[in-house]
């Protein structure tokens, strides 16, 4: 009778705890938020980030900030309803992928990013117009390598943290108009801000990762961490494209506009980087009629362009070194509207491949 009774004790323990033995959980890296450590372990962010919330509310931080260190539960994976559909051809790589699986965000759906900082974190979707898209937003140096450094008065602009403050206006832009985001350079700290003068750091990671202080091993990374991410989004998103925001360094009395380099070697990315200087080259003729733009185009081998799997598009914002091109860095509404411009590139090159 006792030996009967272990064993339905054993037999209500099985069951009752099987769903306990099935969670899995992991601990954050330095820097790391809630959505790249749930992307980390494939996890939309969009989708498990108020169950992942709900799961460890007792063990975040403050604006339910990662603590290092500790141990987290990771949201099981939640059952597909959607029936596949009738098999495509992905537009940059000839691989098979279903049109029933590109993914989207409802309008009016709030969507949580602790990287743009506690003002800005929810990010309401308005518009569906980039709905089943997925970007790879790059800023560019960050970590060790502060980039090019300009001067103003007694201030010194660092490059890695203006691109970083736009590549986050970008993104969030983006997200507003419902597309898929993976911000690959991230700092915990800083969010979007509205200085002039930004305060400089080396807290910045790639997902997470130190940032390498050797320059291949530091593009390589960033390099492999997209190839990554795009080998699952391709599946389910029907149009993946990556940015690296730059800002270039030439003689102080070098006035520039923003440029954009493409990749010899892919089409896609050639017609994103005209789509890209056509929308700024509209801008210009509309705010500044008188002025005109004189930014360019030109493809490039460069580095990340030949080694990153989707199409990309590689910005220059400027001449760091350059009182009116400063102007451009410094006013927080001016990094607003590249930001803003860049996207409308993204949307003008989205509907041509429509």
């Amino acid at each position: 009778m006792k030996n009967k009774l272990y064993i339905l004790l054993f037999l209500a323990f099985l069951f009752s705890g099987t769903t306990l033995w099935a969670q899995q959980k992991a601990t954050p890296k330095a820097g790391e938020g809630i959505s790249s450590f749930l992307l980390r372990h494939n996890r939309s962010p969009k989708k498990y980030y108020d169950d992942f919330i709900e799961l460890n509310k007792q063990k975040l931080g403050k604006n339910n900030v990662l603590k290092v260190g500790v141990t987290y539960v990771i949201p099981p994976v939640k059952k597909s309803t959607t029936t596949p559909a009738k098999n495509t051809t992905s537009e940059s790589t000839g691989t098979k992928q279903s049109s029933s699986k590109a993914k989207s965000t409802k309008i009016g759906t709030t969507i949580n990013e602790p990287l743009f900082g506690k003002q800005l974190a929810n990010v309401k979707v308005t518009s569906n117009r980039l709905a089943g898209a997925c970007f790879y937003v790059v800023s560019g140096h960050g970590g060790p390598d502060p980039g090019a450094i300009g001067k103003v008065g007694k201030y010194e602009l660092h490059e890695d943290e203006y691109a970083y403050d736009i590549a986050l206006r970008l993104a969030r832009n983006l997200m507003q108009e419902g597309a898929e985001v993976r911000i690959i350079i991230q700092d915990a700290k800083d969010g979007i801000r509205d200085d002039s003068y930004l305060s400089n750091s080396k807290r910045e990671t790639c997902m997470g990762d130190p940032i390498p202080l050797n320059q291949v091993q530091r593009l390589q990374q960033r390099c492999d961490k997209i190839n990554a991410l795009y080998r699952k989004d391709r599946k389910n998103y029907s149009y993946c494209r990556a940015i690296f925001i730059h800002i270039d360094s030439r003689s102080k009395g070098k006035q520039t506009d923003v440029f954009f380099y493409y990749s010899n070697k892919k089409g896609e990315s050639k017609r994103l980087a005209n789509n890209m200087k056509n929308t700024f080259e509209s801008k210009y003729d509309k705010h500044q009629p008188n002025r005109g733009f004189s930014g360019t185009v030109s493809g490039r081998n460069l580095y990340v362009l030949s080694h990153t799997t989707p199409a990309s598009v590689f910005v220059e914002l400027g001449n760091i070194q350059n009182t009116f091109d400063q102007r451009r860095l410094v006013m927080n509404s001016n990094r607003q509207a590249l930001a803003k411009w860049l996207m409308e590139g993204f949307l003008k090159d989205y509907k041509e491949k429509k």
